[in-house]
């Protein structure tokens, strides 16, 4: 045998052992604080529910606690966590500052408990992505394997909170680019995901509910109205990210003192509960329940949902926009469902997994959240919605920080823009039939390559 292949194999099984020790060692670590995490979160939304109405008002107090509680201690636990842990890995080798994790903890569980409408995933995965850069200091590791560790930690934190720990690890490699996976992180990644998974699982945290739904056998039908659903959910995934972006915008723009922001988004979510009710509130997974089960979900659900949580989120709140968007997707498969006369729980499962995939430019991990949470039948309809509603959601995300690798479709290119890389069309009108024109050409050759 030939030397040289004898040690590449030596070193490829010297890697895989490195990184099965470490990926172990992050999903133990992780899993743990997550899970500690996520029964102390349960704990104080139980504790401020069995409190009298005046509960309600504890909002105010919560978010400018959670405002100068982050701005003081770690300004980098701002806003929703994910985001800044896709920044971190791309502009700050994987740097992040370890104050970020009790901080983000406990700024995320006053935030909820209160009222806030956001969600717990984001936060995990900068709990996650924090401790391993701690973790990669001890063990002095380079930039690269740090990277690479972080993301690890970003995979078990999404994993401990969504009990699926395939999708928890995909989608820790799939969030942090658009147009390109890096698959020499996935190995790690689905350790590290599946052993915090189980360790999250062992130490009594709560997961998202499995779901027993009836899913039609694949016919024709079904499949042109998977593609539509699927124009429907990205429509939905575009007002979503837009909403969240435009009130942040708002808030940043008000000519007001910090603290008054707080003040004005509690009055703003108080507003919607005492007009729309109080399901806008919080996490919201019983709605998503409700939605899965074929419940009456008001038509205006998502709408009102995407803009409670940007309110939360833009006025100082802290927390993840993960289980928001499954509460906005749901209940837009809910009113796809009861408009177009199908089983509205079918609806709301494609619903969850198109608009999540949509908003985060993530078809492969939220196509995997669907089989995992509704079972290998929904497969294909799933796919169906996760690929189309990803393409009309356009090069927009909630995650302005993903670094786009490629465009979604050859219609467009990246082009050096006033020295920044940007998406721009290739086209500078918008011609149909020069957009037609262009992609027969591109086949043409390819056939002509070939014979």
């Amino acid at each position: 045998m030939d030397t040289k292949m004898v040690r590449d194999e030596l070193w490829l099984l010297s890697s895989l052992l490195k990184w099965s020790f470490f990926s172990i060692m992050a999903g133990v670590v992780v899993g743990t604080v997550a899970a500690g995490f996520l029964i102390s979160l349960d704990w104080a939304v139980e504790y401020v529910s069995s409190l009298s109405n005046w509960r309600y008002l504890l909002i105010f107090p919560a978010l400018l606690f959670s405002l100068y509680f982050v701005r003081i201690l770690a300004p980098e636990a701002a806003g929703h966590g994910t985001e800044k842990v896709i920044d971190a890995v791309h502009r700050r080798a994987g740097i992040i500052d370890i104050k970020v994790v009790p901080v983000k903890l406990i700024a995320t569980i006053v935030t909820i408990a209160a009222g806030g409408s956001a969600g717990k995933e984001g936060p995990c995965a900068q709990i996650g992505a924090g401790l391993m850069y701690g973790l990669s200091k001890i063990f002095r590791l380079d930039e690269s394997d740090r990277k690479k560790l972080v993301i690890c930690g970003i995979s078990a934190g999404f994993s401990a909170v969504f009990g699926t720990p395939i999708t928890g690890a995909v989608f820790g490699v799939e969030v942090l680019f658009v147009g390109q996976m890096f698959y020499d992180v996935l190995l790690p990644s689905f350790i590290s995901g599946i052993v915090s998974c189980f360790v999250a699982a062992y130490l009594g945290a709560g997961h998202l509910p499995e779901f027993a739904i009836n899913v039609p056998l694949l016919a024709p039908s079904l499949i042109g109205w998977s593609l539509f659903a699927g124009l429907f959910f990205g429509a939905v995934s575009v007002f979503h990210i837009e909403c969240l972006h435009a009130v942040d915008k708002k808030f940043k723009s008000l000519n007001i003192a910090e603290w008054q922001k707080p003040l004005l988004g509690g009055a703003v979510l108080l507003a919607m509960s005492a007009l729309f009710g109080s399901r806008y509130l919080g996490l919201g997974m019983d709605t998503v329940d409700e939605a899965i089960r074929g419940g009456n979900i008001p038509f205006a659900a998502f709408a009102l949902k995407s803009f409670a949580m940007a309110v939360t989120l833009s006025c100082g709140g802290s927390g993840g926009v993960l289980t928001p968007t499954l509460f906005v997707g749901a209940a837009a498969g809910s009113l796809f469902g009861n408009i177009f006369g199908l089983d509205p729980s079918v609806g709301s499962a494609l619903g969850l997994a198109g608009v999540l995939a949509g908003s985060t430019n993530t078809p492969i991990a939220s196509t995997i959240l669907a089989m995992e949470l509704f079972g290998a039948p929904i497969a294909p309809f799933a796919g169906l919605v996760c690929a189309v509603s990803y393409v009309v959601a356009g090069h927009r995300s909630l995650y302005p920080s993903q670094v786009m690798l490629r465009p979604k479709t050859r219609t467009f290119v990246r082009r050096r823009v006033g020295g920044k890389t940007m998406i721009t069309g290739r086209f500078e009108g918008l011609s149909y039939s020069r957009i037609i024109r262009f992609h027969l050409d591109k086949i043409l050759n390819k056939i002509i390559k070939r014979k």
